[in-house]
């Protein structure tokens, strides 16, 4: 990254800077970011010490430190199963968060805002690779729709403050990201912390290591019972006849939607390179929507935010066969139809941000391995 965007004017290695959500994976992500290129005053609460949906919480934490940037990484997140489950508290909960913390920013006169947000916003059916432009051109994805329509609300409110007030918010839009402190609970992760966790438990399972099993559960959430159930009959069958090639893994889907990885690590270079790009040359990106869907320059905010991803995407059942390489798991896969899919696609075109000078570095096989290194030393397991 050029040394010349380290310091530009309302973000430097002096800025007092506010990451929210730093015990989540793209917050930790970020911090260490931070933390390696000398930011000197980073600044963090857990959600005991401030609450980010009240507002007289927020508005009197921004009133007393002073911030020059924040980078806005707290939210509530799942997977397709809490996406279904928990709709009201998804849409309910994230638009609180976001809308307390820009508008309490801007109250407290921070002149640099990172929203993160996610391809979730596009909709469904939206042609391949996602332009940015494609945004609000058609339906979302039903399973995740009242988390995409909050994050969309987070793009327009910086939006809207930079046009009215003159601020300097930013957005991005990480494609789907994995690493350290993702979440693995398996009620409510995402696709690749799933497969990561069943992969792992079954191995156990196969040695019988129903200590390191109850380590895991401590440390990742309840093992559900239909796994549970499916590990004692896995181990059973292996003992039996160990000859034979291990039960199989059952998986969510048919297995044939395609995604888009990135490790978090390259998502946090990604919005550091972002949130120091001088204002000039932020704005110059600035695009909207034309009726043939082209990019069209110079023109009013009206899509101003920037995609993050990897630029290439594969089937997520070659997405298995990568992470249980990774896990060393030798049995077979299966799938449940009777689970939803999700979008059928969802890569993100990076051209934008790709020529400005940023490209992602971490292979994903590469990136899975150093994930399930780091998942095993949170258990204790070799």
């Amino acid at each position: 990254m050029p040394d010349a965007l380290k310091q530009t004017g309302a973000f430097s290695t002096d800025s007092r800077i506010y990451v929210a959500g730093h015990k989540g994976m793209v917050g930790s992500a970020i911090v260490r970011r931070l933390q390696s290129e000398g930011y000197r005053h980073i600044l963090t609460r857990d959600r005991k010490k401030l609450d980010l949906t009240d507002q007289r919480a927020v508005r009197e934490f921004f009133r007393n430190e002073r911030i020059d940037a924040v980078f806005l990484a707290a939210a509530r997140v799942g997977g397709i199963y809490a996406n279904n489950t928990y709709p009201a508290e998804f849409i309910y909960q994230n638009l609180l968060i976001q809308t307390h913390l820009i508008h309490e920013a801007y109250r407290a006169g921070v002149e640099r805002l990172l929203f993160l947000g996610s391809s979730c916003i596009y909709p469904k059916h939206a042609p391949q690779p996602l332009k940015e432009q494609y945004l609000l051109t058609g339906y979302l994805e039903p399973t995740n729709e009242p988390y995409a329509i909050a994050k969309i609300a987070g793009i327009k409110l910086c939006e809207s403050y930079n046009r009215q007030y003159g601020t300097s918010y930013r957005s991005v839009m990480p494609t789907n990201l994995y690493g350290p402190e993702d979440n693995f609970d398996l009620e409510s992760s995402h696709v690749l912390p799933a497969m990561v966790r069943k992969f792992h438990l079954a191995k156990l399972a196969l040695r019988r290591a129903w200590g390191d099993i109850d380590k895991d559960e401590k440390q990742f959430g309840r093992i559900p019972e239909d796994i549970r159930d499916s590990l004692t009959v896995l181990s059973r069958a292996q003992q039996a006849n160990p000859s034979q090639k291990p039960a199989a893994v059952r998986l969510w889907g048919s297995g044939n939607p395609r995604r888009e990885f990135l490790h978090v690590d390259d998502a946090a270079s990604a919005c550091l390179f972002v949130m120091r790009l001088p204002d000039e040359k932020y704005n110059a990106i600035q695009v909207s929507a034309s009726k043939n869907g082209d990019l069209v320059t110079n023109t009013a905010p009206n899509f101003s935010h920037i995609n993050i991803g990897a630029g290439e995407d594969l089937t997520i059942k070659e997405l298995a066969e990568i992470v249980k390489t990774a896990i060393g798991y030798e049995g077979y896969t299966t799938w449940d139809t009777s689970r939803p899919d999700g979008t059928p696609r969802k890569l993100l075109d990076v051209s934008r941000l790709n020529s400005m000078g940023w490209k992602a570095e971490i292979n994903l096989a590469e990136g899975i391995q150093q994930t399930y290194r780091w998942y095993r030393e949170q258990c204790g397991v070799s």
